[in-house]
């Protein structure tokens, strides 16, 4: 059976926010932390593993596809929300965020940003494993969070989780993100 992913990570963001009284120790060990098995992520375990599904934690110690794919998205949530003193997670779901491809489509269309968020794209777009797109997605927040836009990382864990799942979902993940960019700068371009 397929763990929860986006209900757990949207609880823990909103745990991690306190209504605006951020948990700024969390926030920090997620900025500094590698992955889940790094000393830094250990003050996220707490409330990571108290919200996720059983069958969603490791057993071995090597962390599952969950773990990882929640731990990530709570990472990028960290890394947009530094300096921020308003909510940056929100759901597409509910019309409070946008997925992160509709921001970066939006953005793709301020002065100078069209080469270097397109190059991004395209990067991202190309990679077959799991960390070179972490990787690449966390260039593409940097880039993104300047849009001051609340995003659905909730979203984008559950997109990680399918990712890791094998080679054919990957490839229909990267197929979804490519067409939410794509035709997002498509109709912001006509907007224009």
């Amino acid at each position: 059976m397929r763990p929860q992913i986006r209900k757990p990570t949207m609880r823990i963001m909103q745990l991690i926010y306190r209504n605006g009284n951020l948990d700024r120790a969390v926030l920090a060990g997620l900025r500094n932390a590698t992955n889940l098995t790094s000393p830094q992520a250990q003050v996220v375990w707490p409330v990571l593993m108290a919200n996720l599904d059983q069958a969603a934690l490791s057993r071995t110690g090597e962390p599952t596809h969950a773990e990882t794919a929640v731990f990530t998205a709570l990472k990028f949530y960290a890394q947009h929300q530094q300096g921020n003193a308003q909510r940056v997670f929100g759901s597409v779901r509910d019309e409070t965020g946008i997925s992160l491809f509709t921001a970066a489509a939006r953005l793709s269309h301020v002065p100078d940003n069209q080469t270097r968020i397109d190059n991004r794209m395209k990067q991202l777009l190309k990679v077959t494993n799991t960390s070179s797109a972490i990787n690449a997605l966390a260039h593409l927040v940097d880039i993104v969070k300047s849009g001051q836009q609340p995003i659905d990382y909730a979203q984008l864990a559950e997109d990680l989780y399918w990712f890791q799942d094998s080679f054919e979902q990957a490839n229909r993940v990267r197929l979804r993100w490519g067409q939410t960019y794509y035709w997002r700068a498509a109709v912001t371009e006509e907007e224009k």
